[in-house]
């Protein structure tokens, strides 16, 4: 062999091993700053489980701010951030109504209309018959008589397929509750001027009108003889629904996309209340509780952030902390800040990262709950919805790891706010010789389907009532107020049982 080829041969070599030495070296970088950025995204986890935290202590403290502010909002019109609505239901459903009722459910681009038949105790709810009904875009920005001419027509097409037997006696009318899912002020049980117009809508000559004497001139109009008994908010008609079965219900709950609560309360106890004092002592509030705000409340810069980019910044913060539509984009704003400041994904960040309300809870709580070896739930959700490609076992721990900070932390927030309810009517401790019991009867997707929010919600609850006192309180599913809970106030307001009762 040539002096020349072996010195080709040399280098050759030389620049082999040089090549393969730079690739270790490279490799050696890689993995050093990808273990930082690990570290990095693990602290960034583990300061916000410290920001997030929601010791007993501190949970007392928020359900004695949330009593001041239930108080507070009795009292006076705007002292609270809690509007403490009276709704004017002073009588809810006992289980002995019988009969026919109907119920309108509008709360969007769709509508509900409902016939439900009740049996009294012997029999309950016998049956229940629904459509629903899709509004068509023109009318949801169009006239008023447009808009509830449609609904009127619809109803009244619903009811001609009423079984002819519980066709009413000549002089009675038909009796309905209408959820109304929009901000209303209650003028009484069976009126309500519309504050604003949300979800998409906006009719201006509605605005400031009793919403229900807008659909009773359209009912009037097609000649069905309908007496509108009830203007329902949902969460008003969780309580109803719960309260037919079950006597001892004291509040209803809506944990879903938002949230809000209701509750019974002692009309004397009501400093804003100029009526004439019900019959029953009671009168149902509506909280409006997602506007609940208190200095104990754990906000982060993740929360503050979205506050600020929020269509309302300021308002509804204790909903942006615990409710469906807001947990899974907390979420994101975690994994975000990991990936700006960790290279938690790689060197770049995910595009899709970047987009508000992209990670939807449900999608968090489906990571979650992910119990497979490699988090193989957790790996498909980042690459399909945010388009993070062979993502490790260790990062996807991570991802789980920070939804349950989040969902805990929600969880958690939701029980202090039930604790300043039962509070708030003498519920939260057991007098000596006492066996009252109390239900709060709750609804909404979140509630229902994200187990380990739920879980977490009654322990914790358990925990700030403790032993005595959470062996008389109970949470139990109370599904369609909107709908069901609706026809039962319009059965336990109804004008011929007052007549009977009379």
């Amino acid at each position: 062999m040539g002096n020349n080829k072996k010195v080709a041969l040399v280098v050759s070599a030389a620049a082999v091993c040089a090549a393969v030495a730079a690739a270790a070296a490279a490799a050696v970088v890689v993995e050093r700053r990808r273990r930082r950025g690990c570290c990095r995204a693990e602290r960034i986890v583990k300061e916000l489980e410290e920001k997030c935290g929601t010791p007993i202590e501190k949970l007392r403290k928020i359900g004695d701010a949330m009593e001041v502010e239930m108080n507070a909002g009795l009292a006076s019109e705007g002292a609270s951030k809690l509007k403490m609505l009276i709704t004017f239901v002073d009588k809810l459903p006992t289980g002995d109504e019988k009969g026919l009722f109907y119920a309108l459910d509008l709360g969007g681009t769709n509508f509900r209309t409902l016939r439900v038949h009740l049996g009294g105790k012997e029999k309950g709810v016998v049956n229940i018959e629904s459509e629903e009904v899709s509004i068509p875009p023109h009318l949801m920005t169009g006239s008023s008589h447009e808009l509830f001419d449609f609904i009127a027509s619809s109803l009244a097409k619903f009811v001609s397929s009423e079984p002819e037997e519980f066709h009413p006696p000549p002089g009675r009318q038909r009796e309905l509750g209408f959820t109304f899912s929009f901000p209303v002020k209650q003028t009484s049980i069976a009126s309500g001027t519309l504050i604003k117009w949300t979800k998409g809508f906006n009719i201006e000559d509605v605005v400031g009108e009793d919403v229900v004497g807008e659909l009773t001139k359209s009912l009037e109009k097609i000649g069905l003889d309908m007496r509108i008994a009830a203007l329902v908010n949902d969460t008003v008609g969780t309580l109803a629904r719960a309260r037919f079965i079950n006597q001892d219900v004291v509040a209803g709950v809506i944990l879903g996309t938002g949230t809000n609560a209701a509750y019974v309360e002692r009309s004397h106890a009501i400093p804003k209340w100029h009526g004439p004092q019900p019959k029953s002592g009671e009168m149902v509030i509506n909280m409006e509780w997602g506007n609940f705000r208190s200095s104990y409340l754990p906000l982060t810069e993740y929360d503050q952030a979205l506050d600020a980019e929020s269509l309302n910044p300021g308002e509804q913060i204790f909903e942006k902390m615990i409710s469906g539509m807001y947990l899974g984009d907390i979420v994101r704003r975690a994994l975000l800040k990991m990936a700006e400041e960790a290279d938690f994904f790689g060197d770049t960040v995910p595009p899709k990262l970047r987009i508000p309300f992209i990670l939807r809870t449900p999608d968090m709580s489906a990571m979650h709950h992910d119990t497979s070896p490699d988090l193989k739930v957790v790996g498909s959700k980042l690459m399909d919805i945010l388009e993070i490609h062979d993502t490790s076992l260790k990062v996807r721990k991570l991802v789980v790891e920070l939804c349950d900070v989040v969902a805990i932390r929600g969880a958690r927030l939701a029980a202090a706010g039930l604790f300043g309810i039962l509070k708030k009517i003498g519920r939260d401790t057991v007098k000596v010789g006492e066996k009252q019991r109390s239900v709060i009867a709750m609804d909404g997707g979140l509630f229902e389907h994200y187990t380990k929010f739920r879980t977490c919600l009654e322990s914790t609850l358990e925990e700030l009532l403790g032993d005595k006192a959470a062996e008389t309180i109970s949470i139990e599913h109370s599904n369609d107020g909107s709908g069901i809970g609706a026809s039962l106030l319009a059965a336990s307001h109804s004008q011929y049982l007052e007549v009977e009762e009379s």
